[in-house]
């Protein structure tokens, strides 16, 4: 091999730099997210409860907005969701954040923190922040 040196040099700096990322997060100390439901109007509910269980919607909530997506606008079924005595609309604007107004402590926090960008914004937009 006539530049095996070489070669073998090489294949050690790049699976360095490689592996550089890996070892920095690994060393790296991270906060979870910590999204603020404190809202007004979540304070002034007798029962915090929403159209599912909390643990179900911090992880599933996009399959319920989807669902609720798919039957409002392509079926046209917009009929309201009745859970513990109150009614929910089908709608991420007036239904979601009519509770959830807090969009940047709320939505934006674990959003950033999963390193995700939803579409959503692209059509709706939080009513004290005004269009976008």
């Amino acid at each position: 091999m006539y530049n095996g040196g070489k070669i073998i040099a090489g294949l050690v700096i790049f699976f360095g730099l490689l592996t550089v990322p890996f070892f920095i997060n690994a060393v790296k100390p991270t906060s979870g997210a910590n999204p603020s439901i404190d809202t007004p109007v979540i304070n002034s509910l007798d029962t915090k409860e929403c159209v599912k269980p909390a643990d179900y919607m911090r992880i599933e909530h996009m399959k319920v907005l989807d669902e609720w997506r798919d039957e409002v606008v392509r079926d046209g079924d917009r009929k309201t969701i009745h859970v513990g005595g109150k009614d929910f609309q089908k709608s991420l604007q007036n239904g979601c954040m009519e509770c959830h107004s807090n969009k940047k402590q709320f939505c934006d926090e674990c959003h950033k923190y999963a390193g995700v960008k939803p579409y959503c914004w692209s059509c709706h937009f939080v009513k004290e922040e005004g269009r976008i």
